[in-house]
């Protein structure tokens, strides 16, 4: 039975403020926290870089759980589970200054923020599809850039203010829990009957994937290297921006331009690959990042700087999302088993680069005194991804 549209856009907005709130805020907001923490405590860049590398690993565990369901249960029960989890293990982050616990901290924070994904989009775009309202998926997944945004806004009004690093991580949980609280109302549980055909929609079918195939080799390794890619300028850009005399007077608007061109980006980009075809249109978005990627490593001009800002943010999402839906596409034929494998597949191979990149950027940064290297890396990683995914 469909239901009303206003139900079904309360529905998408109660997606956004749950990726908003595990994803945007919990997930990245280390990223604009991490120069006062850095210059407070003092942490150094393998230091910071082993921290973000924890959460990356964390949510490639928790990402993996979901997809091959590990996780059993209702799939609200996980959602809200994962979200509480979010806003307590950034209050948590403010109770300590020991490497070894702000590591399983990230790494729990990690693991929730999946599962919010996980399971809040299975509530959402399943009932938005059976309403004939999956167009709607756009406003779900915005909440990534919108989370960015106000986390961007919030931790740059509260550095102009004077606040510590404590401060910024125990407001970034208060904000967490807030946008729960509304995420609650507007998700509700699903009825059981649909609980049920959900469960047998589910059952594992026989046939599989052949996953030595040259596509679906390359698909896996493009997505890894994307990982790897994207994730050391999205993990450093602020502290790039704070430590660069020339581009202090913007380090208030980088992380803030990233989310802002975040929000609209799965819907552009699915708007080309509708025309041009996925695998053309992650090739190029590749290509697009790389640029960005380039542009934060090579100038400090400020205008391209933020450039190079706005362009990651406006790729990253959208080549996450693009990844996924080719391999769905080469997986679909062999039924629901195959696709979920092939996803799980996925998420493990940008999860390895995800955490690998923080981890290799900061002992480079040790070596070079720089971030340059490491970044340059990162847009030779994702032009090497586009080639990948254009042959």
């Amino acid at each position: 039975m469909s239901q009303p549209p206003n139900n079904s856009l309360r529905l998408a907005i109660g997606g956004l403020l749950a990726l908003a709130a595990a994803m945007g805020i919990g997930r990245f907001v280390y990223t604009p926290i991490l120069p006062s923490m850095a210059e407070n405590l003092p942490l150094d860049a393998s230091e910071a870089g082993l921290i973000a590398a924890a959460n990356f690993i964390g949510y490639l565990i928790g990402a993996l759980a979901g997809a091959t369901s590990l996780l059993r249960g209702s799939a609200r029960t996980w959602f809200l589970l994962g979200l509480v989890t979010s806003a307590l293990t950034s209050a948590a982050m403010a109770m300590t200054t020991d490497l070894w616990l702000f590591l399983f901290i990230r790494f729990v924070s990690g693991m929730a923020s999946a599962v919010v994904l996980v399971f809040s989009t299975t509530l959402v775009l399943d009932r938005l599809t059976n309403a004939g309202r999956g167009s709607l998926s756009a406003v779900h997944f915005a909440g990534v850039g919108t989370g960015i945004s106000l986390s961007a806004v919030l931790i740059a009004s509260l550095n102009h203010i004077g606040m510590n690093w404590q401060t910024l991580w125990l407001s970034s949980a208060l904000v967490t829990a807030g946008l729960m609280a509304v995420a609650t109302v507007l998700i509700p549980a699903a009825p059981k009957t649909q609980e049920r055909a959900f469960a047998l929609s589910e059952e594992p079918e026989i046939r599989s994937t052949n996953w030595f195939s040259a596509p679906v080799f390359r698909l896996i390794a493009a997505y890894g290297l994307f990982g790897f890619g994207y994730v050391i300028t999205a993990t450093f850009v602020s502290v790039i921006a704070r430590t660069t005399p020339a581009l202090a007077a913007v380090e208030t608007f980088v992380w803030l331009i990233v989310g802002l061109f975040a929000v609209p980006s799965i819907y552009v980009w699915n708007r080309f690959a509708a025309v041009l075809g996925v695998r053309r249109v992650f090739a190029i978005a590749c290509l697009v990042e790389a640029a960005g990627v380039g542009m934060t490593a090579l100038s400090t001009a400020p205008v391209i700087f933020l450039t190079g800002t706005a362009l990651l943010g406006g790729t990253f999402m959208g080549i996450t999302a693009l990844g996924l839906a080719e391999g769905r596409r080469l997986s679909v034929d062999d039924g629901s088993e195959a696709v979920r494998r092939m996803l799980a597949i996925l998420t493990a191979s940008f999860g390895l680069g995800q955490a690998a990149g923080p981890w290799i950027a900061g002992h480079l940064h040790g070596i070079t005194g720089s971030f340059q290297a490491p970044s340059i890396a990162a847009a030779i990683a994702l032009v090497i991804a586009a080639a990948l995914a254009s042959v």
